[in-house]
């Protein structure tokens, strides 16, 4: 057990970072190393791979997810910002880089190859992003001289652009949603609320216009019988036959004809052999590590963490919402993963960035001045000497 008479680094992060938080997180991944093992071994026997491929591979990316996690949440918010910022400049040039040398799959190319690891830069980007925008709403709220919004707009223009061109319209969705909650909280108009929802719809026709994968989804959701729906459908009947307490560990059947299993429709095998309980408990888990976040959050003074803290949170949560949508078919497919449950390395590690920079943020601190003022208090008010 760490003293609190200890004054070492690890011993200030351990009495300063919200554990229930933490705990919450690491509860997460445990369930995605369980849910691994029910949904990714058909998926591995059905392309010619040992049973245990995905499971072997997501357990070792366990490792540098926690050490990432943990790793973060040690910055201070200075460092927060800092660290955000390097690793915007990076994952932009390779998110360039990936439109012309990125492996193509399925007509997109969001991945690229480093050192024999796939790597989609766009995971990483998301995070950061959403960090400077706050401290550019931020900076624009305390200095008239720097135009904070219009900068952050036009990192916004410039992350949209980019996902667009991949194309990856469902991560291009998320990120606005998460980036207008940032702004909405830093306190704009009703005059950019508007704009905003008008230029949100123009986006969207245009999508359905342009991008025919886009419409057909949309089309398929509205009238199954306008295109393949096997995967959602086969995703429902999975809910539909665990009923409340599911089949049991390993005894599911229709997840072995379900494509994704391991990935996007790992929400529905944990539906089929662990029962709509289990998954009630999964909402559950997801909306205790957004709430607990959140009360940090709103009780900080600091605009800068206050904002960035909620803008990840948000990105997390509403990710989470969307793939367990997905899975219920309360909304069109979308190809995003479950927060540390599905499988996938570059989501795990850019999670991992993600919440341990919200750990970071949501560290208990003491202004210097309101430290100082204590003991100025507490000097005024001690007995004097006889």
């Amino acid at each position: 057990m760490v003293s609190r008479a200890d004054r070492s680094v690890f011993a200030e992060w351990w009495w300063t970072v919200d554990k229930y938080l933490l705990f919450g997180l690491l509860a997460l991944m445990i369930g995605g190393v369980v849910l691994s093992l029910a949904g990714s071994p058909p998926v591995a026997e059905r392309i010619g791979l040992d049973s245990f491929h995905f499971v072997k591979r997501h357990v070792f990316f366990m490792v540098p997810t926690i050490a990432i996690m943990i790793g973060t949440s040690f910055l201070s918010p200075r460092n927060v910002r800092r660290t955000a910022l390097i690793v915007f400049a990076i994952a932009i040039v390779l998110m360039f880089a990936t439109l012309f040398i990125g492996q193509e799959v399925k007509g997109a190319r969001r991945w690229i190859n480093i050192l024999g690891f796939s790597l989609q830069p766009s995971e990483f980007v998301k995070p950061a992003f959403l960090v400077l925008s706050a401290w550019l709403f931020t900076e624009n709220s305390r200095r008239n001289d720097i135009p904070g919004n219009i900068f952050a707009m036009l990192l916004l223009a410039i992350v949209a652009a980019l996902l667009v061109a991949q194309p990856d319209l469902g991560q291009t969705m998320l990120v606005v949603i998460a980036w207008s909650a940032v702004f909405f909280m830093a306190g704009l108009s009703w005059f950019w609320i508007a704009g905003l929802a008008g230029l949100a719809g123009v986006g969207i026709v245009a999508a359905y216009t342009v991008f025919p994968h886009f419409a057909g989804r949309i089309n398929r959701f509205l009238d199954p019988a306008a295109g393949d729906t096997f995967q959602v459908d086969t995703a429902l009947n999975s809910v539909i036959h665990g009923g409340w307490l599911g089949r049991g560990p390993g005894e599911g059947v229709v997840k072995r004809i379900l494509p994704d299993s391991h990935t996007d429709f790992i929400f529905a095998v944990a539906a089929e052999e662990f029962g709509i309980i289990l998954c009630m408990g999964l909402v559950l888990m997801f909306g205790f590590v957004v709430v607990r976040g959140m009360s940090h959050s709103l009780k900080n003074e600091d605009a800068f963490v206050r904002l960035a803290s909620a803008g990840l949170l948000v990105l997390f949560g509403v990710q989470s919402v969307i793939n367990m949508a997905v899975n219920l078919n309360l909304m069109p497919a979308k190809g995003m993963t479950l927060p540390f449950i599905s499988y996938g390395g570059s989501s795990m590690l850019a999670l991992a960035f993600q919440m341990g920079l919200v750990l970071a943020l949501t560290r208990r601190r003491f202004e210097p001045a309101r430290l100082t003022s204590g003991f100025s208090r507490f000097a005024t008010t001690r007995p004097k000497a006889a």
